[in-house]
């Protein structure tokens, strides 16, 4: 395999990136005139020169949904799937640069979106630059695509697929090596019903969060006390209420985290009832699986179903638990939402889907699948089977894309965390196998 990436691309991807890092790209729907903010609009525009300087033919949403910077020839078309905004950077005390200042330090690249995902996105364009440098004649068009709503909604994706062309293969560079080939299709509901005049509740925060505290601010705080202590369960006293204590994880690893409203709600039940409480204690428990629902619910290519109750909500106009589901590739979604729908009607509560995303499922013997570990593999002399997911990354937005890199599996993944940052041999070595990768798909 040859070596395409010089000492020219290396310094050049630095640079760009720096110039990205320092555009905080960060959600803010409050602007007039875009759809995003501003600041994303600026990262969008200026991504898309930098891809007219490199040799792409670029195009952008006139709404400022997504742009994508193309070359090649032909009536294959390969996508890169990118995205250019960023969460906010956290707590400022924590970072140890500034967040939106590309800063090298200890031979790493610190600021947000280092690795997710502007770091990973300037890698994989310098690796086609690398390319066609070397002379690498684009007999199939290579595409990247830059959305701007992946940190919440997803919005540029649907609307990139409402209006233009879907790829014959590609990946996406915001994940880890070797490859994820399976991630597991995204369904967050709400299921609301009745108030209550004599109990009020607002328990949770984000949907991917198993929630790892619950506050009770209500009348009957001594005898809940007594009820966790009976229960075994840990609590605090505040000047607020009793906060039991439960332990936060992401949604797609509910099962491995201590939900902290089902406790709350567990210790409440004697004291205080309603509809909403009765069915969660009754259905769903501490099984972060969904079993006591739905039974077993799994499949070999990516593993069990995950079910987190990530808020409640309880007040005297109507009640709401908030679920998110991470549903195994090969199961039957509208079966399961069959299934919840019919049980929650039992109690008086209404289901009503808030969100769905697809899953993503490449078969691995498929050939993108084995061209991507073939030179991931020559490359770096890992082995590693290709992984599954309970994540999600755009790659899921198309047919016969993954999840591929740029995090190495001894990567410190630091992404949406203070001092988020990239080793620049990571980052170079990234370039090196995407420059491959691409080589290798244009051959195919």
């Amino acid at each position: 395999m040859k070596d395409f990436i010089t000492e020219t691309h290396k310094q050049q991807c630095v640079d760009t990136l720096k110039e990205l890092i320092a555009i905080p790209s960060v959600l803010n729907e409050g602007e007039a005139g875009t759809p995003f903010g501003k600041n994303i609009q600026k990262a969008l525009e200026t991504t898309l020169e930098l891809a007219k300087r490199l040799g792409f033919e670029t195009y952008i949403d006139p709404k400022g949904y997504y742009g994508y910077a193309e070359i090649g020839e032909g009536d294959t078309l390969i996508a890169i799937l990118c995205h250019l905004d960023v969460v906010p950077a956290g707590d400022l005390t924590k970072w140890e640069t500034n967040p939106f200042e590309g800063v090298i330090k200890d031979n790493q690249l610190f600021g947000r979106g280092s690795q997710d995902d502007k770091g990973p996105t300037v890698a994989t364009m310098y690796a086609v630059k690398a390319l066609l440098d070397a002379g690498v004649s684009f007999n199939k068009r290579v595409r990247f695509i830059y959305g701007t709503d992946e940190e919440t909604l997803w919005r540029c994706m649907a609307r990139y697929n409402e209006l233009e062309e879907v790829a014959d293969m590609g990946f996406a560079p915001d994940s880890s090596f070797p490859l994820t080939y399976a991630e597991k299709g995204l369904l967050q509901v709400k299921i609301t019903g009745k108030g209550s005049s004599d109990l009020a509740l607002e328990l949770g925060q984000a949907f991917n969060v198993v929630p790892g505290k619950a506050l009770y601010e209500g009348q009957h705080q001594n005898d809940l006390k007594e009820n966790l202590k009976a229960l075994g369960y840990a609590y605090e006293t505040t000047n607020e209420g009793v906060v039991v204590l439960g332990e936060a994880k992401h949604s797609k690893d509910a099962a491995e985290g201590v939900n902290a409203i089902i406790r709350l709600i567990e210790g409440l039940s004697p004291i205080q009832s309603h509809p909403a409480i009765d069915f969660l204690l009754t259905h769903v428990g501490h099984d972060g699986t969904g079993g006591q629902l739905f039974g077993v619910i799994e499949d070999e290519p990516s593993g069990r179903l995950s079910f987190n109750v990530a808020g409640l909500t309880i007040d005297e106009q109507h009640s709401e638990i908030r679920i998110d589901m991470r549903i195994p590739v090969l199961a039957d979604k509208e079966k399961l939402v069959k299934q919840l729908s019919e049980t929650v009607k039992k109690y008086g509560l209404v289901y009503e889907e808030f969100d769905y995303v697809e899953p993503l499922y490449v078969p691995l013997d498929s050939e993108l699948i084995q061209t991507l570990l073939k030179v991931y593999r020559e490359m770096t002399g890992d082995m590693s089977p290709a992984m599954t997911s309970g994540g999600a990354t755009f790659a899921r937005t198309m047919k016969n894309c993954v999840a591929f890199g740029a995090a190495f599996p001894h990567t410190l993944l630091t992404e949406h965390q203070e001092n988020e940052r990239i080793p620049l041999d990571d980052l170079y070595q990234a370039m090196a196998i995407y420059a491959e990768t691409i080589y290798q798909l244009l051959m195919l």
